[in-house]
């Protein structure tokens, strides 16, 4: 749950490295509340909870994105290669489930050193 708070705290940070553990377990997290959500909108008749939710965790998701990225010594531009149909997306996913570099890069310093003090 930690990851999540995490990434939560860094709203709309930009910069920096994300751990390929801090990606995927926010993304984790995030998928479980979305359907949990979607759900309720479909008990309760409504429409508007998940997109609520959707809308709210855009920034910190494309934070969390661009961090991964940074942490593969790519740019955060990259994103946008996730608009090609289908190829796009899987280089995206190829990207961000790649190891980070094990040295500090323009982006900052290695987040597992880091995280080991």
């Amino acid at each position: 749950m930690n990851w999540y708070v995490d990434v939560l705290k860094k709203y709309a940070v930009f910069s920096g490295r994300a751990r390929r553990q801090e990606y995927w377990m926010f993304t984790l997290f995030s998928v479980v509340i979305s359907l949990v959500l979607l759900v309720l909108d479909r008990v309760l008749g409504t429409s508007f909870l998940q997109l609520i939710y959707v809308v709210g965790v855009f920034l910190p998701s494309l934070g969390v994105t661009i961090r991964r990225l940074h942490d593969t010594d790519r740019s955060g531009w990259w994103i946008l290669i996730g608009a090609i149909p289908l190829v796009g997306f899987i280089i995206l996913i190829v990207f961000l489930a790649t190891e980070g570099k094990p040295h500090d890069n323009a982006h900052g310093p290695d987040p597992k050193a880091v995280a080991a003090f």
